[in-house]
C-alpha cells in the first residue's frame, strides 16, 4: 500500500525538487489560494458586503439575550442569540468577557451546540466535534488574573462595565443588535460589531437538495452553500466533516489613520488598505504559515509565521486587539475619511480604520488592548505570550550558514579562513546534507566522519555549530526514529485516521504530531547526548519546514482534515502548528543537559505563532539576493519586534541567487543591526564568505561585522529588556516619538531598543547617501563614528554613506551608550575586555543609559546572578563623578 503511493507521487515530488531548486523561478501563485478561492473568506467578503451594501436597512442578526447577562468577579457573561432563516429558534452562542487586573479585556464566543457535542460529523469522521479551544494552552502564558473590582451596569439596552486603571476604561456592551464599544478617556477607541459583520457560523446538517423526478425542486438556500460541505484546491479535496464553522467580525478603530503588526507579510509598516483606496491591495491580510519559496515584495500573501497582534496608533495614543486563533485567516482594511465641517473640504478631518477579521475556525476570542502608549501595549501582550528569550550571549554574534558545507573539514577550512582574513564570527551552521540521507539524528559518515573533533576544533575559539532538524521523518526501512514513530503511533494522521504519509526534502515522510504529550516526551529523548551521537553541549538547532511544509500537499502543506493528538482536525490549530514543534525541540535541548548546569537553549525557528518568541529566534525565510528584499526586510523585522518577537533577522546577502559585491556589502551593514544576524545561502548560489568578497569589499564588511561584536553590551541589553518588558529590540520611529507623526509611516529607519542609536541603512542600488529623518524634538542627535552634532526639529539631513565606508548611525542625546573597544575572533574571547561608555548629552546636558551582564549562558541569571548597572549624568556635576555616583545596581 506505501510502496503504491510513493510510485504516485514520485513525478509530482521530483517536478517540485526541480521547481524548487531553480533559482530563476518565482513564486508560484497558483500554488496558493487567493481570497475567492478560500470558501470563508469570500462568504464572509460577500456577507459583509451584502451588510454595506443593504445601508441603514441592514440590522444584524445577533442579539444579547438582556435576560442572561450577569457581570461579577471581574467578568460579564451572556448568550447571544442569532437570528436564522433555517433555524426555527435562535442560534445559543455563550459570550464571556474577562477584564483583565492588567487593563486588558477578553472577549470570548462559542457555540452552543458544538460546546456540548449535539452535532453530526459527515464521512464518520473522528474529529473532535467541539470548536478548538486549546490554542489558550500554547499561546498563553499569565496575565489572565480578573479584576474582581471591575464594575457593571445595565440600563436602556446596554451594559456598561467600568474596568481598568482606577476603573478608567470602559466596555459598553449594546445588547441588540450586539456590539461592543471600548472607550478611555471619554473617548470610543476601539468598536466591536459597529457595522454588522459579525458573521458566526453554526452547524447545520447537509440538505438533500437533489431534484428528484416527479417532484418540484426544493426552494434556493439562502446562503451560498457552494464550500459549505467540501472544497477543492490543488488536487486536493477538504472534506469538511464538520461544514461551515467561520467566524468574522468588524473591528473598527475611530480616529486612527495607522495600523500595524498582523506579521508575517513583505510589505510596509504601516498596514495598507485592502479594498479600495489609492495603493490598496486587491486581496485581504492573509495568515496561514506556507512555505512561499521565492516571495515576492509588497504583497499581503500569507508567509511563514502568524502573529494576530494588530495595533492602531494615532498622535499620542496607540490601541490594540490580539486575536487568539489558530486557524487560517483574512483581514480586510479600510480606511475612511469624515470631517466634522462640511465646508472643510475634508481639511481636518480625521480618518478611522475599519479592519474585518474573518477564521475558518474556532472561537471567538480577542484582546483589547487600551494602551495609551505603544509600551503598554506591547508589555500587556508580552504579559500573556510571554517575553523574548534572553539568549545566550554567542547567539547575538555573527551566524555563517549556507546549504551546505560539505564536509567537516570544509567546516573547519571556513573557520580557519575567517581567522586568517581576522573576521569575527560565532556559530557555523549545517544544513540538511550533514545527515545520512537525510535522515534526522544522523551524520553522513563519509562527510562528517568526526563530529566531534570538528567541534572540538570550533571550542578552541569558542565558536559553536548549529545543526538542521526538521519535523519530517524519512520514510525508510532500518532507521530506528521512523520504526519508533510508527510502532508508538507518534505521527500526524489523515483523515481515516492513519498514519499520514507526504513529501518533503527526504521523498516519503511522516510528520511529529508535537501536540501528542507522548510524541514530546520521545522526541525529547533523541537528542540526549547517548541517543544523538556526535552533538555536544556546543550543538543547537534550527528548526525549518514547521508550517509544516508538505511538497505535494494542498498550497504545499498539511491536509486540513488531518488529525492531531485528541482528534483535532489540523484546520483548527494550522498556525500553532510551528511552536509546538519548536518547543518540543527547545525542551529537548534543556533535557539533554545536567538539570544543575543547564544553558539556555538556542533554537532557531521559520514558522512561529504568538508565544513562539519564548523559545528563540527566526528569520524571514528564503529571500532573494535583491535589493528589493534587503529593503523588505526592515519594515518585516519592524513588525516582528512590536509584536513581541524581537530576536528576529533576515538572510544576508538573500537566500537564493548571488548579490552583486555591492549588494552583498550593504546587507552586511544592514544586518549588523538586525537582532539576529546571519548570512544564508542556496545550494546552488556561488560561495560568498565575508573573506571572498575582494578588494574593496572586505574591508567595508569586516568593518559591518567587527561593529556588530563592538556593540555587543549594547545587544545583549537590549535584548535583557525584551525579555523583561517585551520592549521591541529595533524600534519604529513611531514607537519612539508617538507625537511625530511625520515618522508614523516610516520604515526605513529604526532604533536600536532603548540605546538611542538611529540607524538609516543604504538599501537602493548605487546610494552614496540617505536622507535621515529627525524627530520634532529638541533633543540633539551625533554623528556615532565621528560625533558631529545635528539638531534636526522634524528636518530631514543628507548623509553621506559611501559603499565603502559605514551605515549612517546617529546618536541620540540623552543616552550612555555601552561598548567593547578590542577586536577580537569571536565573543567567548571578549568576555573579559572591559567596558567603553559614550555619553551623548541632550539640550539640557543629561544623559543616562543602562548595561546587563550575566555568564551569557546559563538561567543562574533568574537567581540573581547578574549585574544590571544604570549610569546617570547632570550638569551640576563632572561627568565621572556623575557617573560613579549615580551607578545604582538594580
Amino acid at each position: 500500500m506505501v510502496h503504491h503511493s510513493i510510485t504516485a507521487f514520485l513525478p509530482l515530488f521530483v517536478w517540485l525538487l526541480f521547481t524548487v531548486l531553480d533559482p530563476a523561478a518565482a513564486v508560484k501563485h497558483e500554488n496558493f489560494k487567493i481570497c475567492d478561492q478560500s470558501g470563508f473568506c469570500k462568504r464572509n467578503r460577500a456577507y459583509a458586503d451584502k451588510a454595506t451594501a443593504s445601508g441603514s436597512s441592514w440590522t444584524s442578526p445577533y442579539n444579547l439575550d438582556p435576560k442572561t447577562v450577569s457581570v461579577k468577579k471581574g467578568q460579564l457573561t451572556g448568550v447571544v442569540l442569532k437570528t436564522s432563516a433555517e433555524e426555527t429558534a435562535p442560534v445559543r452562542w455563550p459570550l464571556t468577557i474577562s477584564f483583565l487586573e492588567s487593563g486588558v479585556a477578553r472577549v470570548t464566543v462559542d457555540e452552543e451546540k458544538r460546546q456540548k457535542g449535539e452535532i453530526e460529523l459527515r464521512h464518520g469522521s473522528p474529529a473532535r466535534k467541539e470548536r478548538y479551544n486549546e490554542v489558550q494552552n500554547w499561546a498563553i502564558v499569565g496575565g489572565l488574573t480578573v479584576n474582581e473590582e471591575a464594575t457593571g451596569s445595565t440600563q436602556n439596552g446596554e451594559t456598561i462595565v467600568r474596568y481598568g486603571p482606577d476603573n478608567s476604561f470602559k466596555a459598553v456592551v449594546k445588547h441588540a443588535p450586539f456590539s461592543i464599544d471600548f472607550v478611555r478617556a471619554g473617548e470610543t477607541q476601539i468598536q466591536f460589531n459597529s457595522k454588522g459583520w459579525l458573521n458566526m457560523e453554526h452547524w447545520r446538517p447537509k440538505l438533500d437538495r437533489e431534484v428528484k423526478e416527479g417532484e418540484p425542486a426544493p426552494p434556493e438556500p439562502p446562503e451560498d452553500e457552494s464550500t459549505w460541505w467540501e472544497e477543492s484546491f490543488g488536487g486536493n479535496t477538504d472534506t469538511k466533516p464538520k461544514g461551515p464553522e467561520s467566524i468574522g467580525l468588524d473591528i473598527t478603530f475611530p480616529g486612527y489613520e495607522h495600523v500595524y503588526g498582523v506579521p508575517e507579510h513583505a510589505g510596509p509598516l504601516s498596514l495598507k488598505e485592502t479594498r479600495g483606496g489609492s495603493g490598496a491591495y486587491d486581496q485581504p491580510y492573509r495568515l496561514y504559515n506556507s512555505d512561499v519559496f521565492e516571495y515576492e515584495m509588497d504583497t499581503p500573501m500569507t508567509l511563514y509565521g502568524a502573529i494576530p497582534l494588530m495595533q492602531a496608533h494615532r498622535k499620542d495614543s496607540t490601541v490594540g486587539v490580539f486575536w487568539l486563533n489558530a486557524a487560517e485567516m483574512w483581514i480586510d482594511i479600510v480606511k475612511t475619511k469624515t470631517s466634522g465641517n462640511p465646508l472643510s473640504l475634508g481639511i481636518g478631518g480625521t480618518t478611522n480604520t475599519q479592519t474585518h477579521w474573518f477564521s475558518e475556525s474556532g472561537l471567538l476570542d480577542v484582546f483589547v488592548f487600551l494602551g495609551p502608549t505603544p509600551k503598554d501595549i506591547v508589555q500587556k501582550y508580552s504579559e500573556l505570550t510571554g517575553y523574548s528569550q534572553l539568549p545566550q550571549h554567542f547567539a547575538l554574534g555573527y551566524h555563517q550558514c549556507r546549504w551546505n558545507y560539505v564536509t567537516d573539514e570544509d567546516v573547519k577550512d571556513v573557520d580557519r579562513k575567517f581567522d586568517k582574513a581576522k573576521i569575527p564570527y560565532d556559530v557555523i551552521w549545517l544544513d540538511i546534507e550533514y545527515t545520512e540521507g537525510k535522515k534526522y539524528f544522523t551524520w553522513d559518515k563519509d562527510n562528517f566522519p568526526d563530529p566531534l573533533g570538528m567541534q572540538k576544533h570550533l571550542d578552541a575559539h569558542g565558536r559553536k555549530l548549529v545543526i538542521i532538524v526538521d519535523p519530517h521523518i524519512k520514510n525508510e526501512g532500518n532507521y530506528p526514529v521512523v520504526d519508533a514513530l510508527k510502532a508508538q503511533n507518534f505521527g500526524i494522521k489523515n483523515k481515516e485516521n492513519n498514519i499520514f504519509e507526504g513529501w518533503c526534502w527526504p521523498g516519503s515522510s511522516y510528520w511529529i504530531d508535537a501536540f501528542n504529550p507522548s510524541a514530546f516526551k520521545w522526541w525529547k529523548s533523541l537528542f540526549a547526548y547517548s541517543n544523538f551521537e556526535g552533538t555536544t553541549p556546543n550543538t543547537h538547532l534550527w528548526n525549518d519546514m514547521n508550517e509544516p511544509s508538505v511538497f505535494n500537499g494542498p498550497e504545499t502543506t498539511m491536509p486540513k482534515d488531518n488529525l492531531h493528538f485528541g482528534n483535532w482536525e489540523h484546520r483548527d490549530l494550522h498556525n500553532v502548528n510551528g511552536l509546538t514543534f519548536v518547543n518540543a525541540t527547545y525542551e529537548a535541548l534543556l533535557a539533554r543537559d545536567d538539570p544543575k548546569h543547564q544553558r539556555r537553549p538556542f533554537v532557531l525557528t521559520r514558522s512561529f505563532y504568538a508565544g513562539s518568541q519564548r523559545m528563540g529566534a527566526m528569520w524571514t525565510g528564503d529571500n532573494l539576493a535583491s535589493w528589493d528584499h534587503l529593503e523588505a526586510s526592515i519594515p518585516m523585522l519592524l513588525n516582528q519586534c512590536i509584536s513581541g518577537f524581537s530576536f528576529s533577522g533576515a538572510d544576508v546577502g538573500g537566500f537564493f541567487g548571488n548579490p552583486s559585491k555591492e549588494l552583498l556589502t550593504r546587507w552586511y551593514q544592514a544586518g549588523a543591526f538586525y537582532p539576529f544576524y546571519r548570512a544564508h545561502a542556496h545550494i546552488d548560489s556561488r560561495r560568498r564568505e565575508p573573506y571572498l568578497a575582494g578588494v574593496p569589499y572586505v574591508e567595508p564588511i569586516s568593518q559591518a561585522l567587527r561593529l556588530r561584536y563592538s556593540l555587543l553590551p549594547a545587544w545583549y541589553t537590549v535584548m535583557h529588556t525584551a525579555s523583561t518588558t517585551g520592549e521591541p529590540a529595533m524600534r519604529p520611529m513611531w514607537y519612539e516619538h508617538p507625537s511625530d507623526e511625520k515618522g508614523f509611516a516610516l520604515d526605513d529607519q529604526f532604533y536600536v531598543g532603548n540605546m538611542g542609536l538611529l540607524v538609516k541603512p543604504v538599501l537602493k542600488e548605487g546610494a552614496t547617501s540617505v536622507d535621515m529623518y529627525l524627530p520634532l524634538t529638541e533633543t540633539p542627535y551625533y554623528d556615532y563614528f565621528t560625533f558631529e552634532h545635528y539638531t534636526g526639529k522634524g528636518a530631514t539631513l543628507k548623509l553621506d554613506a559611501p559603499l565603502l565606508g559605514r551605515t549612517p548611525v546617529l546618536m541620540r542625546g540623552g543616552h550612555i551608550l555601552p561598548r567593547k573597544e578590542r577586536p577580537r575572533r569571536s565573543s567567548a574571547l571578549m568576555k573579559w575586555d572591559p567596558y567603553t561608555l559614550v555619553i551623548a548629552l541632550d539640550h539640557n546636558n543629561q544623559a543616562e543609559g543602562e548595561l546587563y551582564i550575566d555568564d551569557g549562558e546559563s538561567f543562574e541569571f533568574e537567581k540573581g546572578a547578574y549585574v544590571h548597572r544604570h549610569f546617570g549624568i547632570s550638569p551640576n556635576e563632572a561627568a565621572d563623578k556623575s557617573v560613579r555616583k549615580n551607578i545604582a545596581e538594580r
